[in-house]
């Protein structure tokens, strides 16, 4: 594994050929529910417009831009971690499994892998962590808008489940909102355990 931090062009175009897959995460820092990943192989035959970190896209570029991956991309894959794997392996180590099971996901076996990050799991064949990748090699910004995407519909139909948490606004994250909600109405099974909000909320019930 490399770490490859402000990557050049020529960087680019070393590390983007044969069927490489970007991945990335979504949902480390949350209260609640799972952490998500996606795993993309783009189509170099058929290029997307458009394509930047999920963060920097408003909600509905991002819902158009997942489904033109959806459409354009040769292979797709989510994974996931549940919150009971995030409270027995820790966020950091279940977020590497998410990543491990979206890329054993892929109906097309990457020739190597481009995390964005810091750091990479073993998935059996080469792969770089790139710092900011998300916002610089289009493979990881589609998976950034595939995974935010998919979380933020897990978190609005917990929203319609927990009405008043208010999930679909905060998304799960550490909010004034949600802080209010977890000491009024408790807490969920949706929860992170391990996560000091949701352990004091616990001890204080």
């Amino acid at each position: 594994m490399a770490v490859i931090k402000g990557i050049t062009p020529e960087q680019v175009t070393q590390i983007c050929v044969g069927y490489y897959a970007g991945v990335d995460e979504v949902g480390r820092g949350p209260l609640v529910g799972n952490v998500v990943t996606a795993a993309v192989i783009l189509d170099p035959n058929n290029p997307i417009e458009g394509l930047n970190d999920s963060k920097k896209l408003s909600e509905k570029k991002r819902e158009l831009l997942f489904e033109q991956i959806q459409q354009k991309a040769l292979s797709i894959s989510v994974g996931s971690a549940t919150p009971a794997e995030i409270d027995e392996l820790n966020i950091l180590h279940a977020t590497m499994l998410a990543m491990q099971r979206a890329v054993a996901g892929l109906n097309v076996k990457p020739t190597s892998v481009l995390v964005d990050g810091n750091r990479t799991p073993d998935f059996g064949v080469e792969s770089h962590a790139i710092v900011k990748g998300d916002g610089l090699i289009d493979a990881i910004s589609a998976a950034s808008i595939i995974a935010k995407v998919v979380r933020d519909r897990e978190m609005d139909a917990l929203a319609a489940q927990y009405p008043q948490f208010g999930f679909d606004k905060h998304k799960g994250y550490p909010t004034k909102a949600h802080f209010e909600a977890l000491a009024e109405h408790g807490v969920l099974p949706e929860h992170r355990k391990s996560f000091r909000p949701v352990r004091e909320a616990l001890e204080q019930s």
